[in-house]
């Protein structure tokens, strides 16, 4: 038996070439499926999804510490810098938003 791709000389009960990984027809007569490709093609998947999901997680992250950090708010008039909730300056009393 040969494979039909690559042309290398294959054992009778070859479900797929030695040389190339094509299935051999006796391996389509059997119904065998490629592992390998499920396989790669998941673990592709998987490495999307981790990358997306950390960069997700990042972003998250940096909303949380900036909604939990109390940064001053610094008045546009004068400078002075006042409390995180405050709405008008405690020393010049211009408007903060």
């Amino acid at each position: 038996m040969f494979c039909s791709q690559c042309g290398e000389s294959l054992p009778e009960k070859a479900y797929f070439c030695l040389k190339c990984g094509s299935r051999t027809s006796k391996g389509v007569e059997a119904g065998v499926s490629y592992p390998w490709k499920w396989e790669k093609e998941v673990e592709r998947t998987l490495s999307t999804v981790a990358n997306e999901l950390e960069k997700t997680f990042e972003t998250v992250k940096e909303s949380i510490r900036k909604s939990t950090t109390r940064d001053p708010i610094a008045c546009p008039s004068c400078g002075e810098k006042n409390l995180h909730d405050a709405r008008f300056c405690y020393t010049c009393g211009k408007d903060l938003d």
